[in-house]
């Protein structure tokens, strides 16, 4: 008898392998037998029309906070994610001095738009080191398994304290002291180290977050520590793109840095990296300097979305006209007054002559392009950026102003509808090429992140949806190994990631054919009530976490069988 027995499925192992019709048992938290299995199993699920396959692991999030009082880690854990790895972009909650606690929570709003007063409020903190976090972490019950890294910003500021904000470069002590710190974190459990090179990333007060200007000899160093120990991913948000003028300077050095610390280090080295209409070719640029580095021995990773990352607005969280006073006084209101105002002719005439005032829609704070934002209604989130369904061609359909149809278009939806505004990987034919690059890991939905402004954790289901089953542009097979085994193998995740005969038991069973992904909706669920966008799925028959299923038929269950994950 054994514990579980998934019969009858299509079971795509993770591999890249075709899809092979076999049944799956599974005893305690481990896979015991892929093929035809005869005994039975005390939970039988008929997997007849589905495909069974290993757990999806989200290589980029920021849960770091959220799992302390979202111990589910929803909404992941409904697009079928068993695996998250946390404290990328070098943003972490350790290692911190007592005392300092708050900065680190400062600093992760300022980065990731996590509110800070969430964070003070639902971390017990107690911990000083990342390995004290990591124990802490362990303690606690949660329904997907987790990991974490080492981040540079935390590890600068206890290092350092305020000059690690600096552009002067780190004492040979500094370095020192911070490699001796990241000796702790992998040696209690961290799957690496992360860092933050981008200008857009800083602190409350505008500056740059520590370790933006860290010169290679520190990074080099760091990374010295993870290849003494033979193990450890080494992440990276570079600076590509940035204040790179027509010889692509900083991108160039970039790269090389990059190259050479992998090649120095021999551990994987993972950066992100997207498609921008303001950098035309740059990430094609990329993609050829990462095949050379690769060609030379560097295993340099790029990492990123399935989609445009998106900026998502609506009359529930912020709206493309917040910017002016009429509209800033509207989104002071709470959501019903806002939505029984638009009721109010006075009001509404007053919002959009605001919103057409020449002065008003040009300059820096202007609304952006209508041309630029797409509708997505309540339902069935397509995320269609087509011409024809963009707020200017709704105006034009209704023969009125882009601000007047969204009006329109809001209180039809009541309140619900949303606008859906890409401002990276806005070009799906350059996302195609590099989803499909074996090269290329699928990351960077920044699921827990960017709470209130942006819903990308559902990107698992829409790779599934949008790219296998309705594009045809991968195989189930090779899609699958993007969802699963590619990031086990970058972050060193033993028996994670395939479902073979020992591996442990993250499966889900899918209904590829009845996948579907609902429109965001806001909620109010963060310590002291912030708001948070959260998306649900259909499709997840059973997804199961070490053994234990968590979600059945789209729903909960309320187990939880998660557990810290570190490196092999």
């Amino acid at each position: 008898m054994h514990d579980i027995v998934i019969r009858n499925g299509e079971v795509v192992d993770g591999t890249g392998a075709a899809p092979v019709r076999a049944d799956v048992a599974i005893d305690g938290d481990r896979v015991t037998a892929v093929g035809e299995v005869d005994g039975r199993g005390r939970h039988e699920i008929d997997a007849a029309g589905r495909f069974v396959t290993p757990g999806f692991i989200d290589v980029h999030t920021h849960l770091d906070a959220q799992l302390f009082w979202d111990p589910a880690a929803t909404p992941s854990c409904h697009h079928g994610v068993t695996t998250v790895v946390m404290g990328n972009c070098g943003v972490t909650f350790a290692p911190v001095r007592p005392g300092q606690e708050g900065y680190l929570a400062a600093m992760m709003e300022s980065v990731e738009d996590i509110p800070a007063d969430s964070i003070m409020a639902g971390l017990d903190w107690g911990w000083e080191t990342y390995g004290d976090y990591l124990k802490a972490l362990g303690r606690r019950e949660f329904g997907v398994n987790a990991g974490g890294l080492i981040g540079h910003c935390a590890l600068r500021h206890y290092v350092m304290g305020e000059r690690g904000l600096d552009e002067a470069p780190a004492t040979d002590d500094d370095i020192t002291a911070m490699a001796a710190v990241v000796a702790e974190a992998i040696d209690h459990g961290a799957l690496g180290f992360s860092t933050s090179r981008t200008f857009m990333h800083t602190v409350p007060d505008g500056r740059p977050v520590p370790g933006t200007f860290a010169l290679p000899a520190e990074l080099g160093a760091i990374a010295d520590v993870l290849a003494a120990r033979g193990r450890g991913t080494f992440q990276v948000v570079p600076r590509i793109g940035e204040r790179d003028g027509a010889e692509r300077r900083n991108s160039i050095a970039e790269m090389d840095w990059m190259e050479q610390v992998s090649r120095a280090s021999g551990r994987p080295l993972a950066f992100s990296i997207m498609q921008s209409d303001r950098r035309p070719g740059l990430w094609s640029w990329v993609m050829d300097r990462v095949a050379e580095a690769r060609g030379r021995g560097a295993d340099v990773r790029p990492m990123t979305a399935v989609r445009g990352s998106a900026i998502v607005y609506g009359l529930v969280g912020r709206t493309p006209y917040d910017t002016l006073p009429a509209w800033s006084e509207l989104m002071a209101e709470p959501f019903a007054a806002r939505l029984a105002a638009l009721g109010d002719p006075e009001r509404r005439r007053r919002l959009v002559a605001e919103a057409e005032r020449p002065a008003e829609t040009s300059g820096p704070l202007a609304p952006k392009d209508p041309a630029k934002l797409y509708l997505m209604p309540p339902g069935s989130a397509d995320y269609d950026v087509r011409a024809e369904n963009s707020l200017a061609a709704e105006a034009a359909r209704r023969g009125t102003s882009p601000a007047a149809a969204f009006l329109d278009y809001t209180v039809e939806t009541k309140g619900l509808g949303l606008l859906y505004y890409p401002v990276l990987n806005q070009d799906l034919d350059a996302v195609a090429q590099m989803i499909t690059n074996p090269d290329v890991v699928i990351g960077v939905a920044d699921a827990g992140a960017h709470v209130a402004l942006t819903m990308d954790a559902g990107n698992s289901t829409y790779f599934l949806k949008h790219w296998v089953r309705d594009e045809g542009l991968l195989d189930i097979g090779p899609a699958i190994k993007k969802l699963t085994l590619d990031g086990a193998d970058l972050f060193g995740l033993a028996d994670r990631g395939v479902l073979r005969p020992g591996s442990f038991a993250d499966v889900n069973v899918l209904d590829l054919a009845g996948l579907y992904l609902h429109t965001p909706e806001m909620a109010a669920d963060f310590p002291l009530g912030a708001n948070r966008f959260v998306q649900r799925a259909r499709g997840y028959d059973y997804t199961i976490v070490n053994g234990t299923v968590v979600v059945a038929h789209d729903e909960l269950t309320g187990e939880r069988p998660g557990r810290l994950v570190t490196h092999a």
